[in-house]
């Protein structure tokens, strides 16, 4: 089967599209063409204000975007194979699961409606509705393509991780990550931090350093959404004096240790993907910190895991197989989760 997987991060990067052929169940796939449309200024603006519109604002948008998706998904498609199914993850608007809320506008119906083909979605609510997270749904992809590796760790807006443990795939949100570091660039004039060179410029506040450590989330937390860090995390830098330069840096070190202590063995492997594998200071600093050897696979995969995995996602559930670990989220029961939109004839 042929898939094009459409991945859009917390982060506002852009929309990552990955065409891909899947056989042997799943098990193995060649990646034909992949490609991230960097957002325009209004549509960044636009999903970062989201939260804040009303009811019927954000009806509207979850139509627009998803127009927008299928838009970008036939301009991508020219002079490709055709896929046989478009698997979307949609933007994340809304994820609160221990209040059973979850929302990824992109509606499916304008997607198939503009590209004609078969589309299938909106992978968390089913879990979330069995006392899930509904979140992390890549280690279902990592445990079926990326087995060779002890630990896989994707660096994007949220870090996150997993591993197999007693024979049963875990994982969990392990910190913020490109989401903060971004914001901060963004007050010294810059898109992102390239390389981490502004934060290498800056020096560790201890007193930061603790507070960042001894964030709440870390104690109890599994599924890390935007609203979290927006009601206590993001106000710890921000009510801290000290320069960006400063913050930057320390928020690196912060990382590196948070992330750093799920790296264990030293005869490990880990498989490290996203945004963040690409800065060299943040990968310094998570080396500082964990013992096992750090995995950088070629850019193809580095760049566009995520929308593999989610293509991954939407072939499983077209096959009515389970692409979503109960071991992983908390769900009650495994799932073989998505919604499915036909195109109109």
């Amino acid at each position: 089967m042929i898939v094009l997987g459409l991945m859009s991060g917390t982060s506002l990067d852009g929309l990552d599209m990955a065409l891909m052929e899947f056989t042997n169940d799943g098990k193995t796939y060649e990646l034909i063409s992949a490609s991230t449309v960097k957002y325009p200024n209004q549509w960044v603006s636009t999903l970062k204000k989201a939260r804040d519109l009303s009811k019927s604002q954000l009806s509207q948008l979850h139509k627009d975007y998803g127009d927008f998706l299928g838009q970008q998904s036939v301009l991508f498609l020219k002079g490709k194979k055709s896929p046989d199914l478009i698997s979307s993850h949609g933007h994340t608007v809304y994820h609160e699961p221990e209040k059973g809320i979850t929302f990824q506008i992109g509606n499916l119906d304008n997607i198939s409606s503009v590209t004609g083909i078969e589309t299938v979605g909106d992978f968390r609510s089913l879990d979330v509705s069995k006392g899930g997270q509904g979140a992390p749904l890549v280690p279902v992809g990592d445990d079926i393509l990326f087995s060779d590796y002890d630990y896989c760790v994707n660096l994007g807006g949220i870090s996150n991780y997993s591993t197999t443990f007693q024979s049963k795939r875990i994982a969990k949100d392990i910190s913020p990550c490109n989401i903060v570091s971004n914001i901060l660039a963004n007050k010294l004039g810059y898109e992102f931090d390239r390389n981490g060179d502004l934060g290498k410029s800056g020096r560790v506040r201890k007193d930061l350093l603790e507070k960042l450590n001894s964030w709440s989330y870390y104690d109890v937390g599994k599924s890390m959404g935007f609203e979290k860090l927006e009601k206590d995390f993001l106000p710890i830098l921000s009510d801290f004096n000290s320069s960006i330069e400063d913050k930057l840096r320390t928020y690196y070190e912060h990382i590196g240790q948070i992330i750093g202590g799920y790296l264990k063995g030293s005869s490990k492997k880990a498989l490290f993907t996203g945004g963040g594998a690409k800065n060299l200071f943040l990968m310094s600093c998570i080396d500082k910190y964990s013992e096992c050897q750090k995995i950088l696979p070629e850019s193809d995969i580095i760049d566009f895991k995520e929308a593999i995995i989610f293509g991954l996602l939407g072939y499983l559930r077209i096959k009515n197989k389970i692409n979503i670990l109960s071991s992983v989220t908390g769900a009650s029961s495994d799932s073989c989760s998505g919604k499915v939109s036909h195109p109109k004839l």
